[in-house]
């Protein structure tokens, strides 16, 4: 029976091959760390700071904004007592979380038989790819191992739909008599037609969701893509797993590029993963927002930022006072019903062309601070800047219309409201 209420969903991605720990959460201000990798460190200004220690790899912008939206949590110095040297007993304690003996159930096989202790879903845990993995092994527990979700099937190469149908049923009578004739014959007549009714349902996955966010042409983006494409399609499965494939985070030769490719692909098809499953899965079209005074190559919405009811938008390219490229950042409230107010143009005080001011924004309490990276202080050629202003009159009880402190401009117009469907 497929479980049709919301239950929590465990997904697994394992970077196989032995991913580079320090140059993913990167100690970049470690003597050790530059002391002891000469030609394999990340350089310092590269690094994407979460504090004074430790910062992401630069190829994981996407993993990065996860992380300062509160989606993304890092643990690290994981292990257990008296670690093993051997390659293959760790991984066989990787997968069995069983460190004191050599484990006969896969810590995810276990968790599956809890979950669905009669069977009643054969898809309660899928597997995405070749094989299946260790983790997801344990006696009598049925999981499904996934290549490629479109074409997932048995039989699928029989194109006339009469035959194939003959041929399933001859499938189905060959495990049929093998129940109840040992535990050896029981074992593969309830694998055989585990799978035959797994791949029945799994088949129906692909047309069941329509989304427009685009995934790469890597292994790993695709079957996180199949993963949501089966999460979204309600089949009651709880336990998703895929594996980056081929050893592929084993990059001891050409360290740097390899590593940098495989995290910019990975932090992406995470990140296009978590966002297909929001957009579709929970999250509800309210408003389009739009400059007042909007131009041709204005760029708004190049970059957004929220704090309480209070919504700022950049727009670098906006020409204030007509210089061009000045840009300017917009206020909005957002109204308790979902709406738009505008408020106010904010441009920056001693603003000049093709400053980019607006080119981030970000929102704090009572502040706003936006960034103009290539203003010229001081008369130095694109040396950049970032303004801050004051929003207390827009953030307190009372409201107000005062300008924030800088230089503001009052357009007329207002928002638009579409007549539906996201943009």
């Amino acid at each position: 029976m497929t479980s049709t209420k919301k239950d929590p969903v465990l997904v697994v991605l394992q970077l196989s091959g032995g991913n580079d720990g320090l140059n993913t959460i990167i100690p970049y201000t470690n003597p050790l760390y530059n002391d002891n990798r000469p030609a394999v460190r990340v350089p310092d200004d590269q690094v994407l700071q979460i504090n004074d220690e430790i910062g992401f790899n630069p190829a994981m912008a996407p993993m990065k904004r996860l992380y300062d939206d509160g989606k993304l949590a890092i643990i690290q110095g994981i292990g257990y007592p008296t670690p093993s040297r051997s390659h293959f007993r760790s991984m066989d304690i990787w997968h069995t979380c069983e460190p004191e003996k050599v484990g006969d159930e896969g810590w995810l096989g276990r968790m599956i038989a809890e979950l669905d202790p009669t069977k009643e879903n054969v898809l309660t845990g899928v597997n995405f790819g070749r094989g299946l993995p260790r983790a997801m092994v344990a006696p009598g527990v049925p999981v499904a191992s996934v290549g490629n979700l479109e074409s997932y099937g048995v039989l699928t190469g029989i194109e006339i739909e009469e035959q194939r149908t003959k041929a399933l049923d001859v499938f189905s009578r060959v495990y049929s008599p093998m129940i109840g004739q040992g535990p050896v014959l029981d074992y593969f007549a309830h694998t055989g037609l585990d799978a035959l009714k797994g791949a029945d349902i799994l088949s129906t996955a692909p047309e069941s969701y329509s989304s427009t966010v685009e995934y790469g042409s890597d292994s790993v983006a695709q079957y996180m893509r199949n993963i949501a494409q089966v999460h979204l399609a309600n089949l009651g499965t709880r336990i998703m797993y895929t594996t980056a494939p081929y050893n592929s985070f084993d990059t001891h030769a050409g360290e740097l590029a390899n590593h940098t490719k495989l995290w910019s692909e990975t932090s992406n098809a995470v990140a296009a993963f978590l966002y297909m499953v929001e957009q579709i899965g929970s999250v509800t079209y309210l408003y389009k927002v739009t400059a007042p005074d909007g131009a041709a190559s204005n760029y708004f919405g190049i970059s957004v930022s929220q704090s309480g009811d209070l919504l700022a938008v950049g727009a670098y390219g906006s020409a204030p006072g007509g210089l061009s490229g000045a840009g300017a950042a917009y206020l909005y409230k957002v109204e308790q019903n979902g709406t738009i107010t505008y408020l106010d143009k904010v441009t920056a005080p001693d603003g000049a062309a093709y400053d980019y001011f607006g080119w981030d924004v970000s929102q704090s309490g009572d502040f706003l601070a936006v960034g103009a990276y290539q203003a010229d202080p001081g008369g130095i050629s694109e040396a950049g800047a970032a303004y801050l202003f004051d929003l207390h009159d827009y953030t307190s009880p009372t409201g107000g219309s005062e300008t924030p402190t800088g230089g503001n401009e009052t357009p007329t117009g207002g928002n638009e409201t579409p007549t539906g469907g996201n943009e």
